[in-house]
């Protein structure tokens, strides 16, 4: 029999969410743009939905996306979201049951304006085009232009502002085109060339990027500046799922040269797609994986992890973690799932992982700790700077037929105890909520940041939600 115990709760729920990975955590969050405004980071994803929820959408088994919403940040910890900016219903030139509203991109133009980049299927049915739509403000209101960019075709926009004072419209497998200063025509002076797709030709403005480098279905290509380099990021295919690559150059427009992957395949999901922004002198990668929906590898959900250069300029492997980034607050809501290290008997499943709504799959997730002496490990967790940390909550399951301790250290599993959960054996017929039992930290409050370990000491089949100090 398990037992559900909360403490503090009321107090907790009005609390901010740690930066863990997924970040966005009640809604699905595909394809994330970052971008850096006003001293804040914007987030522009694309928006799954599930297909079943499309009436209208024939395909039930692909991806579907009808809407953008804009989320922002002033520590990549807490997120705010703005709301819908862009429904497919509103755009002017596209199809409005196409569930088609992938990868999109916003920059700041010349004359102060937002401009948001998206793709949609054309109400003529013939493959896609890039809109914009411009407002005052990153969080708007956005209002959409009657036509999309003449001369593009294609999905997944990316806009890079160059150092050389030009912006380029980057989009599809690795197309470059200069764009003018409006913002949503393409300059006059770009090259040109006649391609064939079949028995068709048609001339194509700006140049492919990506000519002659490894390729294999490559989409949304992501450009950024870095000390005098332009890189040009992008997922492709290299055995059957999307990988992270990159190539560099020392022109917006190329060549490129080809150096390798940023991120490698990962198990269950498809595709990834991604961008890289430098905030607060610390780059980031943004990308996405389906950690709320295991079973259908359409519905994504955006993450963050820290990205390095080596010396030479180029960018060091990144690997995919549940911990994500960022500062976590000693009162907020600890979720130790999202680990940074963990031991063998320890498992991390769905806190609702039986139930057929998958929906409550946005309540996360506990870790399930088998036996005594399993541990997590949970880094970064700020105390602050005052002694006001009087009491330790914990959510959790436990079988009331065991002795069940668990504990709190810091800086080591040996290091100082600042918190600790117990109970008593339950004897047969015993009402468990006049049993429970709850400890104040043991030592004095630790200041500053500090790695914290939570240990089970006795008992077995214990799930933590989280714990919290208060």
């Amino acid at each position: 029999m398990k037992h559900i115990l909360t403490m503090g709760l009321a107090a907790l729920l009005v609390q901010g969410v740690s930066a863990q990975n997924p970040i966005i955590r009640d809604q699905f969050s595909a394809d994330p743009t970052a971008r850096v405004f006003n001293g804040k980071v914007y987030l522009f994803p694309s928006h799954d939905i599930s297909p079943l929820s499309a009436y209208d959408y024939p395909r039930k088994d692909w991806f579907c996306m009808n809407d953008y919403h804009v989320f922002s940040s002033e520590n990549l910890t807490d997120w705010t979201d703005h709301g819908v900016i862009l429904d497919q219903k509103n755009v002017p030139w596209g199809n409005p049951t196409a569930y088609s509203m992938w990868a999109p991109d916003c920059v700041q133009g010349k004359d102060g304006k937002y401009y948001f980049y998206y793709p949609n299927a054309s109400k003529q049915g013939r493959g896609f085009g890039i809109g914009v739509a411009v407002a005052d403000k990153p969080e708007g209101p956005y209002k959409p232009f009657e036509k999309p960019i003449e001369g593009v075709n294609g999905i997944d926009p990316c806009v890079l502002q160059a150092s050389d004072g030009n912006n380029y419209l980057f989009w599809g497998a690795g197309n470059c085109a200069k764009l003018k200063d409006n913002m949503v025509e393409l300059a006059d002076d770009n090259p040109k060339d006649t391609v064939k797709w079949g028995p068709r030709e048609f001339v194509m403005t700006g140049v492919n990027c990506l000519k002659g480098l490894p390729s294999r279905q490559a989409e949304g290509p992501f450009a950024f500046e870095y000390n005098g380099n332009y890189y040009l990021t992008y997922p492709y295919v290299v055995k059957d799922r999307e990988a992270l690559g990159y190539a560099m150059s020392k022109n917006p427009m190329g060549p490129y040269e080809y150096k390798g992957l940023i991120m490698e395949e990962r198990d269950d999901c498809w595709t990834n797609h991604h961008s890289i922004v430098n905030f607060k002198g610390q780059w980031y990668l943004f990308y996405h994986y389906n950690y709320y929906s295991p079973n259908f590898d359409k519905n994504r959900s955006a993450c963050i992890e820290k990205l390095e250069f080596n010396p030479d300029g180029t960018i060091k492997p990144v690997t995919m973690t549940l911990r994500g980034v960022g500062i976590t607050k000693a009162t907020d809501k600890i979720q130790i799932d999202r680990y940074s290290k963990i031991s063998d008997g320890v498992k991390v499943d769905f806190v609702y992982a039986n139930d057929p709504d998958t929906t409550k799959r946005f309540e996360g997730w506990e870790a399930i700790f088998s036996k005594k002496g399993d541990w997590v490990e949970y880094d970064d967790v700020d105390f602050g700077q005052n002694d006001n940390l009087a009491s330790f909550a914990i959510k959790a399951k436990f079988n009331t037929a065991k002795k069940t301790i668990v504990r709190v250290h810091v800086d080591s599993q040996t290091g100082p105890v600042v918190g600790e959960f117990s109970t008593v054996k339950f004897p047969v017929g015993i009402e468990t909520s006049g049993s429970l039992k709850i400890t104040g930290t043991k030592t004095k409050n630790p200041k500053g940041v500090h790695n914290v370990f939570v240990e089970l000491v006795e008992g077995e089949d214990v799930a933590i939600d989280w714990i919290s100090f208060e």
